[in-house]
């Protein structure tokens, strides 16, 4: 019997159709990609995109047009495992991240990536952010998070990388339901100032702007410094700074801020980066959720996976990423979410901020067939 492709045109939201079309097992065709452009087709990244998939699935088969306009996408079997993979230096390792996060509970083997390229630019969501931001989810998720890591061995900046990471993630064969609706008060700020191929108190400067705003607001703040020389400061220099907010429920909320590349016509300041990242992370407080901006897309994935239970989450407005992912769910699995808009209430006094959003769906029962029994 032959499967029906869906379609798509354009080249936005090329991971997402990506992602969904391996875990709902239907194939797509995505076509006119930049087809109006001087150099019409995929990019390199796009590319490199689809041999990674290669690499941690079986059976995947690929086609890609002579101009690069069209790609006929017919999704394999997860196998997982040890893979290497270059991302190049036009997208952040971070991009490819989060198709790995997405993928690796549901593979055969437990993978051991490692990947090299940009470890952080100013375009996609760094190593940092989404160790700081989306593993927590993934823990809520999957309860035993045993053998679940992501470390960065080497830092490399954009514009030259140079890079490495290793990223590492258990299976399972089912996730569990979650009922995450209250997000906690703040209790206290961690965070992270890192820099690479300049000098050691160019971090001590970010510290000093971020602590300078966020004191106001409250006392138990810590910003560890993270100075990579040698070989492992990577080929280009750069500076950045990420900060996670803890409630008392035990709910991440994090941000970052990376300096502007080398070569550019601005100079990017330490003190002002400081402040800059304080005043985003206030934005995701404001925000609030039990998940950020971040990692909201891996939260609605993993709710509509999960068994045949009623899944409930908290999380602030949805972001445009996030809205498109929810079009996306209901044309690949078939699964609607309810969005109940909680709105500030005098009495509700931990409540303030912008309004809340509750996701509610049933899981499809997504169960990982692949998955060794011991």
């Amino acid at each position: 019997m032959v499967k029906k492709f869906i379609e798509f045109k354009g080249c936005n939201y090329f991971r997402q159709r990506l992602i969904l079309s391996i875990m709902s097992s239907k194939p797509v065709i995505i076509d006119k990609i930049r087809y109006k452009n001087d150099d019409p087709g995929i990019r390199d990244f796009e590319s490199s995109l689809l041999r990674l998939i290669d690499k941690v699935t079986n059976g995947s088969k690929i086609e890609v047009s002579d101009t690069g306009t069209r790609v006929i996408f017919r999704p394999g079997l997860l196998i997982g495992g040890r893979i290497e993979h270059d991302c190049g230096t036009e997208h952040s390792i971070g991009y490819f991240l989060e198709l790995l996060i997405s993928l690796a509970p549901f593979c055969k083997d437990p993978i051991n990536a490692v990947l090299t390229g940009v470890t952080n630019n100013q375009i996609d969501p760094s190593v940092d952010l989404i160790k700081a931001s989306c593993l927590p989810i993934i823990k809520r998720f999957m309860l035993d998070d045993e053998g679940l890591e992501l470390k960065v061995q080497k830092r490399g900046v954009a514009p030259s990388g140079g890079g490495q990471v290793v990223f590492r993630c258990p299976v399972k064969r089912q996730l569990r339901p979650i009922q995450l609706q209250e997000q906690g008060k703040i209790n206290r700020i961690r965070g992270l100032a890192w820099a690479t191929r300049v000098s050691p108190s160019v971090v001590n400067r970010i510290v000093e702007g971020a602590k300078g705003k966020l004191l106001k607001f409250l006392p138990d703040i810590y910003i560890y410094t993270d100075h990579f020389t040698g070989a492992k400061s990577g080929k280009s220099p750069g500076f950045g700074l990420v900060l996670t907010a803890e409630t008392n429920s035990g709910v991440m909320l994090s941000a970052e801020i990376c300096s502007n590349p080398a070569g550019s016509k601005t100079v990017s300041i330490p003190e002002d980066l400081g402040i800059e990242g304080a005043t985003r992370l206030l934005e995701e407080i404001y925000r609030g959720g039990c998940a950020d901006s971040c990692a909201q897309s891996l939260a609605s994935l993993f709710m509509c996976l999960g068994p045949p239970d009623v899944s409930k989450f908290l999380i602030g407005p949805l972001s445009p990423y996030t809205v498109q992912y929810l079009k996306h769910i209901k044309d690949f699995l078939d699964v609607m979410f309810k969005l109940e808009t909680k709105t500030n209430t005098e009495e509700e006094e931990l409540q303030l901020g912008a309004d809340k959003v509750l996701m509610t769906c049933v899981g499809t029962g997504y169960s990982n067939i692949s998955k060794r029994t011991t």
